[in-house]
């Protein structure tokens, strides 16, 4: 059967290199415009539309589906579509026009965590597992029909972005395990059920820390937001970005915020323990060891 892939971050490139490489018959990648990045905001093609270059994809680029859009994908004549962090709407038209049908992969066991940001909001509300779900797109957000799903540990000092890439990895098993049974026409939709949550895209006042909270649930945030947006707080009036850290329940004196050297360790007070820096960024400086850090900084003070 012809595949139409749908993404458009680095993730979704992963995926699609992972599915080329396993023999899909890859039509098309549909995925965003060109867009500016970084500081000079130099136009740049997508993850996606980079990585179709390369596999000679064709490749259709659009920002919404209009009737030019649909009839590209129309003219591809893919089957089905597999749809990975696209980051557009799918309306009926674009949903009917595959005769099969699109399966999006989720980064978490559906109807958990519906939304952008599903393994930054686990990591951030400390849960101990989550998953993968391959599930059919409708026309609500992450509502379809389950076709497979895998559950995951998170490691305990895991990143969001360590996770993704794991998850990442899983995903392309998990789609090369089910899409087989697409096309053999043998494949099972189960209705979703359980508890329903929502996984909003984190901004950066979600990622600024207070020190008056538990020690866990700081470094939660932490593990978080790495890699994006990054957690911080300020110090001397400056955003001060934490990469990594994790609790401290050693003795650790002061008023909340403020740090010390403890055993060889930069810690810093909370409400109930303390957080041991382990990576940090400054302002205006590049990522370095919470230690070296120190060695530059006043031995006692305080962060915001």
């Amino acid at each position: 059967m012809k595949l139409l892939f749908a993404g458009t971050p680095e993730t979704a490139a992963t995926v699609l290199r992972g599915l080329f490489d396993s023999g899909h018959e890859i039509v098309a990648a549909l995925t965003r415009e060109d867009a500016p990045v970084g500081r000079k905001k130099v136009i740049t093609p997508s993850p996606v539309a980079q990585a179709a270059l390369e596999l000679g994809i064709m490749t259709i680029k659009a920002n919404r589906i209009t009737e030019a859009v649909l009839e590209e994908i129309s003219d591809a004549k893919a089957e089905f579509g597999v749809v990975v962090a696209y980051g557009v709407l799918l309306k009926r038209e674009a949903l009917e026009i595959l005769p099969s049908g699109w399966f999006n992969l989720h980064y978490s066991l559906l109807p958990r965590y519906r939304g952008a940001a599903p393994v930054q909001r686990a990591i951030q509300n400390g849960d101990l597992e989550t998953g993968i779900t391959v599930f059919k797109l409708d026309e609500g957000m992450d509502t379809g029909a389950v076709l497979a799903e895998l559950p995951v540990q998170i490691q305990p000092e895991e990143t969001a972005g360590e996770l993704l890439t794991r998850l990442n990895q899983l995903g392309i098993s998990l789609l090369n395990q089910e899409l087989p049974k697409l096309y053999n026409d043998s494949f099972v939709l189960t209705t979703q059920s359980g508890e329903v949550s929502l996984a909003s895209k984190p901004t950066r006042e979600d990622a600024k820390i207070s020190f008056t909270n538990k020690a866990e649930t700081i470094v939660n945030q932490v593990r978080a937001f790495n890699p994006e947006p990054v957690a911080w707080c300020l110090y001397k009036g400056e955003p001060f970005r934490i990469l990594r850290a994790r609790v401290f329940k050693g003795p650790n004196d002061g008023a909340i915020g403020s740090y010390s050297l403890v055993n060889g360790k930069v810690v810093v007070k909370c409400s109930d323990f303390g957080i041991e820096l382990i990576e940090v960024q400054p302002s205006s400086k590049k990522v370095m060891s919470a230690i070296d850090w120190y060695r530059g900084a006043e031995s006692q003070g305080s962060f915001e």
